[in-house]
């Protein structure tokens, strides 16, 4: 399975008032493990950007002056996620954006949905931390990823840390194996199969419990007993 998980930076919140893309950043995850792979471009949005917006990411118009625009760099930008699961963090805003960039350019691009599948993993954040806080500094404090280097948002930073972030917090246990067994079908041990003892193997040990650790076990018995009235399994 191939997932590519993004992010953007933008000039501003929404499009209806004009804002662009001015950063993309995306990492490669093919069957739940990093290729290495990224796509990572600045865009000139041919418009200023907000002093809101550049607080939050530091990007400035200097910055852009030099970048290539949109319509320069989406045919390359296509080709990288094209069939892969997007995974993004408030997925809504992102989708969004690129669609708003895509249909201004050229509308035979269509939608991103059609092109790729998208999960959302504030959703799956909330879902599985409801009442929490789900951003993406939280999350990281949550799953123990390191975030020190994010004093700023940047579209490939952020999706190199939600790529840790997504990982985590989807990396429960997908198939029961016992003793790291496949059945023979490719699949995960049933654990119904018979695995026979090898005839030369050695003994078990038997460990016997020492006077002072049979002290410490009637000791505990005797609170119990005391506490609740009786205790069956009095030695």
């Amino acid at each position: 399975m191939r997932q590519i998980v993004l992010d953007t930076e933008t000039t501003g919140l929404e499009t209806a008032q004009g804002h662009r893309i001015i950063e993309i950043g995306c990492v490669e995850l093919v069957n739940r493990k990093l290729t290495g792979r990224h796509y990572h471009q600045y865009i000139n949005p041919e418009r200023e950007v907000d002093s809101g917006a550049m607080e939050v990411h530091g990007i400035t118009n200097e910055m852009l002056a030099d970048k290539p625009v949109f319509a320069q760099v989406v045919e390359e930008f296509l080709a990288f996620i094209e069939g892969a699961e997007l995974v993004i963090h408030n997925a809504p805003f992102d989708i969004g954006f690129i669609d708003h960039e895509l249909k201004q350019w050229n509308t035979r691009y269509g939608s991103i949905a059609k092109r790729c599948g998208v999960v959302d993993s504030l959703v799956l954040a909330r879902t599985k931390h409801p009442g929490q806080k789900n951003n993406l500094d939280a999350l990281c404090k949550r799953y123990g990823v390191d975030n020190t280097q994010r004093e700023l948002h940047g579209a490939l930073l952020d999706a190199e840390i939600l790529a840790d972030v997504y990982l985590l917090m989807t990396g429960g246990q997908t198939a029961l194996s016992l003793g790291g067994q496949s059945s023979k079908e490719g699949g995960a041990s049933s654990g119904t199969e018979r695995r026979p003892l090898a005839n030369d193997r050695p003994p078990l040990p038997v460990i016997e419990a020492s006077e002072e650790e049979f002290a410490a076990h009637r000791a505990k018995l005797e609170a119990i007993e005391k506490a609740a009235g009786q205790v069956l399994w009095r030695d």
